[in-house]
């Protein structure tokens, strides 16, 4: 494996990560925009506040950690995605400010109009970040963004693929938000809640298999380099995304709800390995190569020596601020709240 091989691999680490965290803390704003009235909504809403509430902020050091290994590492990708994905680049950026101003704003409402607007916005905003997010990965998979850059600003993501891969990552991360309040639900003791939030997961697992098989077609044709790197090497994980898919749902509905959130963790992920080993060794498919946007050896070696620093130093604060949102004493909150 060469340098830019590891790098990479770090990077995609990074991805993983804030699609697995950040994709369940957006799929949160579903639940919020479905949960009801201001009475019959009141119990979810605050289970939502409870659960994404230490961490939301946290979430984002991976997207941080994703833009400053990109652009260090691979400065040509960097420049050509930026200059050729600007718009969905930014309407997400609009929706993660969006989303995480009215959620600030909505508890300190004076009136219940203005918490109702800012709950609205919230939702919306939760559903639009990961959408263009996903539409910028489908422009990537798809080769829809040259090597030099300034590709054509709308047809590069309003096509078949990117806004696939759009749709998908909103059903993923809604998916994942469901398990998780599900087993948050049950842990708190809320057994009226646990079952309202186990079907809709349930129902919403089963439209995301849905799209994802109807999906197939459309992109085999739409992104041919991609579809035969998915039905070659990547293969395996393909597999496993699907057995742990389903398996989630399984365990949804056998009511083990820690264990289908592992599932449903597992799915996800498997999804985004097998994008990156289906593509490899494209960075941009069809248009440059990881080791082509590779930046110079000193640069990668240092990025290694950071990463390894930051597994070191953030991981172990994180590990246990996530570790502590799931024990009993912080259930205990919820139950009071």
């Amino acid at each position: 494996m060469t340098l830019p091989d590891v790098v990479a691999g770090a990077l995609l680490v990074g991805v993983v990560a804030y699609a697995l965290l950040g994709g369940a803390d957006f799929g949160a704003g579903f639940y919020d925009l479905t949960a009801g009235g201001a009475q019959r909504g009141a119990r979810l809403r605050t289970l939502i506040d409870h659960s994404i509430g230490p961490v939301w902020e946290a979430n984002h050091v991976w997207l941080i950690y994703v833009l400053v290994m990109a652009w260090t590492a691979f400065p040509r990708a960097f420049t050509a995605v930026m200059t050729t994905l600007v718009v969905p680049l930014l309407l997400a950026l609009l929706g993660i400010v969006l989303r995480g101003a009215s959620f600030a704003f909505r508890k300190y409402s004076a009136t219940v109009s203005q918490a109702r607007l800012f709950g609205a916005v919230f939702a919306a905003s939760s559903l639009i970040a990961p959408f263009f997010l996903g539409t910028v990965a489908g422009a990537i998979a798809s080769g829809r963004v040259p090597a030099g850059g300034r590709g054509d600003l709308v047809a590069s993501w309003v096509a078949p693929t990117p806004l696939i891969a759009g749709v998908l990552a909103v059903s993923t991360s809604v998916f994942l938000a469901g398990t998780f309040l599900t087993a948050d639900a049950a842990r708190a003791g809320w057994d009226a809640l646990t079952e309202r939030l186990r079907r809709r997961a349930l129902v919403v697992g089963a439209v995301t298999g849905a799209l994802v098989l109807g999906a197939l077609y459309p992109i085999s044709s739409d992104a041919p380099t991609l579809t035969e790197g998915l039905v070659g090497r990547a293969g395996p994980l393909v597999v496993l995304s699907m057995v742990a898919g389903f398996g989630a749902l399984w365990l949804l509905l056998r009511r083990r709800f820690a264990t289908a959130r592992v599932a449903a963790v597992v799915a996800v992920a498997a999804v985004l390995g097998g994008w990156a080993v289906a593509q490899y060794p494209w960075l941009l498919v069809d248009q440059l190569t990881v080791a082509e946007a590779a930046g110079a050896p000193a640069t990668l070696r240092a990025l290694v020596l950071v990463a390894a620093l930051a597994a070191l130093v953030v991981a172990p604060p994180l590990v246990y601020l996530f570790r502590l949102t799931q024990t009993q004493e912080w259930s205990a909150r919820e139950d009071h709240a």
